[in-house]
């Protein structure tokens, strides 16, 4: 599974790239620290999922949401429980807390591998 990370946080990108990129279904393809940043990268990534800070400086539009999320994976990312149900709503495939333990957050990320 290819894997764009958007956070504006260098430690957050950081830590996720560090967890996700030691398993082998996993490749980290990019990383993105604002929404004009990540609009590119999808575009020139092709990730299957994105990890979106929810609260992403310059977050991109509900449009741009939707553009994005055509044939990609979101999971939306906060360290606000309250966001959750905004980030579903806005058409996010999950969301991930950013103060989930290690193995939830990979738990989280592989529910979302395609059945072998």
């Amino acid at each position: 599974m290819r894997i764009l990370i958007a956070d504006d946080q260098p430690g957050i990108r950081l830590a996720f790239h560090l967890l996700l990129a030691e398993l082998p279904a996993f490749e980290i393809v990019g990383e993105a620290t604002n929404s004009q940043e990540l609009l590119a990268a999808v575009s020139n990534t092709a990730p299957d999922l994105l990890l979106l800070d929810w609260e992403l400086p310059g977050k991109p539009s509900l449009d741009q949401l939707r553009q994005i999320r055509s044939g990609l994976q979101i999971a939306a990312m906060s360290s606000r429980p309250e966001a959750e149900e905004a980030a579903l709503s806005a058409g996010a495939t999950i969301f991930i807390s950013k103060g989930a333990l290690p193995e939830q957050v990979v738990t989280a990320v592989a529910s979302l591998l395609p059945a072998s």
